[in-house]
């Protein structure tokens, strides 16, 4: 329970259908604060309303105070008991630090798939069921089935909040411990619900981008790498027309935060030898299209390999549409996803997520 509305809603549903519910809130890492002022500062009152943490101190969007104070408000207007997990060391362990390393490799990393993978969904689940729990469920958007023995994910009825691709990463034996509540209703509904459950956090606004950013994505970035300054120049012709900030700062396709000549440009390329960053001065420049990408690491959902050619479509980044490609196996770490047509600004570190119409079938990171 993150204090949200989708979370409210998905535990009421489930109390409402006759599951034994809990409720769990994960304390994450906050940016700027210091390891020796990670232990809560003030204890909850008997309601279970009171602070646990001191509102002086930096906080983590997804986890803060208010949203802690939330989310007791709501298990206790459900009547369900509710725990505090303090995932901070973790989170910054596995999320935080491989973003940045991974940044700094000049990657583009979507740190909420590997959160969802490792904390948000597998450590939770990884704890429940050693307690004896059947299952753990989440407000993500998208839908979960049984066909057989197989347990498949597919896309959200609500097409514009459908949260699929961010979760590819898991085993046939994890799928089967998962419940998405409201993967068969649409966001108007979800308020609608929380209203009629009376839920006091039915009108609360939507949460979005990576939670322990405290501000801009850059800012963050130039507090923990050290960045060098260099020439941004024009492909076609080598013209210098600037400075960029830092080559880790910037990924293909982007505009924003590209300052000199007359514009607007539309990062093309990196020379890390040179510290160089190339730009083009049309969205549509040919440089930015590929047919073609490597991914690894890739995750079958179904747990099986699949045959020598896959036909499927693929989404290259999230809210992307997906588009039709053969994917095949390259070697035992990576495989060769091939499109039908050329696809703007593929971006190495983002997650393609394949898919079978509705279905999700697994996913990997592009090289």
């Amino acid at each position: 329970m993150s204090g949200g509305v989708d979370s409210a809603v998905s535990a009421a549903l489930l109390v409402r259908a006759g599951f034994e519910v809990i409720g769990i809130f994960m304390k994450f890492w906050v940016d700027g604060l210091k390891a020796g002022e990670w232990k809560d500062r003030v204890l909850p009152n008997a309601e279970g309303l009171g602070p646990s943490t001191d509102s002086c101190l930096p906080q983590n969007r997804c986890c803060s105070e208010e949203s802690e104070q939330r989310a007791r408000q709501t298990a206790l207007q459900l009547g369900i008991p509710f725990y505090v997990l303090d995932l901070r060391s973790e989170f910054k362990k596995l999320i935080v630090d491989k973003f940045i390393a991974e940044t700094k490799k000049g990657l583009t990393p979507n740190p909420c798939v590997i959160c969802n993978k490792k904390i948000k969904i597998g450590l939770l689940l990884k704890q429940a069921r050693a307690l004896g729990y059947d299952y753990v469920a989440t407000g993500h958007y998208l839908r979960a089935r049984k066909i057989g023995r197989e347990y498949q994910l597919l896309k959200a009825k609500d097409k514009n909040k459908d949260q699929s691709y961010f979760l590819y990463t898991f085993t046939p034996d994890e799928l089967k411990h998962l419940l998405f509540p409201l993967g068969h209703y649409t966001k108007p509904q979800v308020r609608k619900l929380a209203s009629q459950f009376k839920l006091k956090v039915a009108g609360k606004p939507e949460s979005q981008d990576i939670c322990f950013l405290s501000g801009d994505h850059n800012n963050f970035l130039k507090k923990y790498l050290k960045l060098k300054q260099g020439d941004i120049r024009i492909l076609e012709t080598n013209e210098k027309i600037g400075e960029h900030l830092g080559l880790p700062l910037y990924t293909i396709g982007q505009r924003r935060g590209l300052v000199g000549g007359t514009g607007p440009y539309y990062v093309a390329k990196f020379d890390y030898h040179k510290n160089i960053l190339y730009v083009v001065k049309n969205w549509n420049e040919a440089i930015l299209y590929e047919k073609e990408l490597v991914a690894e690491k890739v995750n079958w959902l179904s747990g099986k390999i699949p045959s020598q050619i896959l036909k499927c479509g693929a989404v290259i980044r999230y809210g992307h549409p997906a588009f039709p490609c053969v994917v095949t196996r390259k070697n035992k770490q990576e495989y060769l996803v091939k499109f039908t047509k050329p696809q703007r600004a593929i971006t190495p570190g983002q997650s393609v997520v394949f898919y079978d119409k509705s279905r999700v079938l697994g996913g990997g990171i592009i090289k």
